[in-house]
């Protein structure tokens, strides 16, 4: 048997300690420091295009929950609502829509205190020219090259600031 000094388990330890003090951290501060997510990701609010939209409702027929509802008088929507507390975020509804009208937005972080807040009606899921919504790129390649690059997380020493 061989006898091993007393100490050498602790300078071990210390010395695998003081190897990753000096390394660059793993994970992301995340507030200050934001990894761009996906192109295709599915945000968790609706943008409506008006001015290419049709009228048809399939976006509301294929939702297999129900969460869009649409009021059409001659060819136009007159009342559009989405209640996004009940949405499941499958994109049915945006895959369906035979004039790319209809996205899921880029933004992740919209979290609220009240339920009535997750309530859509036509004017907050309007989308215009020069509108600060940013449009995800699921089920619409064409505007992929709008959106930023994934930042991954091997990518993390590029967003030092």
């Amino acid at each position: 048997m061989k006898l091993e000094r007393y100490g050498n388990g602790i300078a071990k330890g210390m010395l695998v300690t003081v190897k990753h003090l000096f390394r660059h951290p793993v994970t992301t501060q995340y507030p200050e420091q934001k990894l761009n997510i996906s192109r295709r990701t599915r945000g968790n609010e609706l943008i409506w295009q008006e001015s290419t939209c049709i009228a048809c409702g399939l976006c509301a027929q294929n939702c297999p929950q129900g969460v869009i509802h649409m009021k059409v008088e001659n060819k136009k929507v007159v009342e559009m609502t989405a209640d996004m507390g009940y949405c499941i975020f499958c994109g049915m509804c945006v895959e369906a829509c035979p004039r790319e009208s209809l996205y899921f937005s880029y933004e992740y972080e919209k979290s609220t205190y009240k339920r009535e807040d997750l309530n859509l009606d036509k004017d907050k899921m309007l989308f215009a020219e020069g509108s600060t919504k940013r449009r995800s790129a699921y089920a619409r390649p064409k505007i992929e090259e709008e959106l930023p690059k994934q930042t991954l997380l091997q990518d993390r020493n590029k967003l030092k600031k």
